[in-house]
């Protein structure tokens, strides 16, 4: 891979004799596999497990040798995340999709970590390439977080710039590099609609996006082109239970409220953990055929990716519900999602004042109210 992709690219297999020691002798790496993997089991025995823990991954870290052997290692905290967190993973579209060529996928982002997670398991599980991941530089405040980010097939989305001159390259560089992970070297990649979760539900894609994705294109291509070989592929990510919800709430009020919300430092890696350990319910991916047409520009290319988005995604009975208790309506309650709906809806709202009640209960409705327009 060309010199210039460095700052931004993904380890790889050379890279893994210079990060594994470092990541896996990080206490508080080692403190996060034992706070998820040890979750039940008492606090005062959390530090002969550290050691242990320690022990046990410099051992397998002896065996790897190459990235995807990294992996490996990681994936059974994936299926123990799906066995113990959702009660179900459900998947359509990808059966009718050809995933033998690179695609570019495009999300909904409702979770920082689990959204790729998931499309990545669901490639995985269908004997498919898994995705390289777009993720932004904010992530990267903790090296060990970044090392482990980046171990992990990610790319980074220079984000901190301030310069116009500065964001103008970084945008280009990223556009340049996106192109030629697929069409250079044949792998798949995967970018969120837009910088940030919607935390209030709405699933938008930023014309932005598509912009930055169009700058590498070459004279001798118009834009639909362009876009059309990138072989774009809408997904729609849906969540029966939001773990985080609570806290998005609390900022989309404070924000509304103060004009602005200071991020604690730690917010995102605590929002990481939270949306893995939490309970999601059902959980529910869509995969829409590739995005192929006559684009004029980027917000055509937008207004697609909304339009596939929003009717493939599944509100669950927690969309029906939170819409219900907006509108003061009453309905009835007799199946068992409705049952739990009801129930866990009125357990988040506890504790909770009336502005941030409402912020929590349109987050869950947004989409589902939506569907009802169109």
């Amino acid at each position: 891979m060309p010199e210039r992709f460095d700052s931004i690219r993904p380890f790889d297999d050379a890279d893994l004799a210079t990060v594994l020691p470092k990541l896996f002798n990080n206490a508080e790496f080692i403190a996060s596999i034992v706070a998820f993997r040890f979750a039940s089991w008492p606090d005062f025995l959390k530090p002969l497990l550290a050691l242990f823990t320690r022990l046990y991954i410099n051992m397998q870290a002896k065996r790897i040798n190459t990235l995807s052997e990294f992996q490996s290692l990681i994936a059974p905290f994936m299926d123990k995340m799906i066995a113990t967190t959702t009660e179900s993973v459900t998947i359509t579209g990808l059966e009718t999709l050809d995933v033998s060529e690179p695609c570019l996928f495009i999300s909904n982002h409702r979770d920082i970590a689990l959204d790729p997670a998931f499309i990545n398991w669901t490639l995985h599980e269908n004997g498919q390439d898994t995705v390289r991941i777009a993720v932004g530089d904010n992530l990267l405040k903790k090296p060990w977080v970044a090392d482990l980010i980046r171990l992990n097939k990610c790319f980074i989305v220079k984000r901190k710039a301030t310069d116009r001159r500065e964001k103008l390259q970084a945008a280009k560089l990223l556009s340049e590099y996106i192109e030629y992970t697929l069409h250079s070297e044949g792998q798949h990649v995967w970018i969120a609609q837009r910088e940030g979760r919607a935390k209030d539900g709405n699933d938008l894609t930023n014309p932005a996006i598509i912009s930055m994705l169009s700058m590498n294109k070459p004279k001798t291509k118009t834009f639909s082109e362009y876009i059309n070989e990138l072989r774009i592929v809408p997904v729609s990510i849906s969540y029966e239970f939001d773990p985080c919800d609570v806290n998005k709430a609390k900022e989309l009020h404070q924000l509304e409220k103060e004009g602005s919300y200071d991020k604690p430092d730690n917010e995102d890696v605590r929002s990481i953990v939270n949306g893995i350990t939490g309970q999601k319910g059902r959980v529910h991916l869509h995969f829409s055929k590739q995005l192929v047409g006559e684009f004029e520009n980027a917000k055509e290319v937008a207004a697609s990716l909304d339009r596939e988005i929003l009717q493939s995604y599944q509100p669950f009975a927690t969309g029906a519900m939170a819409a219900s208790m907006l509108d003061g309506v009453d309905i009835a309650v007799t199946d068992e999602h409705s049952v739990k709906a009801e129930k866990y809806l009125k357990s988040r709202l506890e504790g909770l004042n009336e502005d941030e009640k409402l912020k929590l209960l349109s987050m869950y409705a947004a989409a589902y109210k939506k569907q009802l327009l169109h």
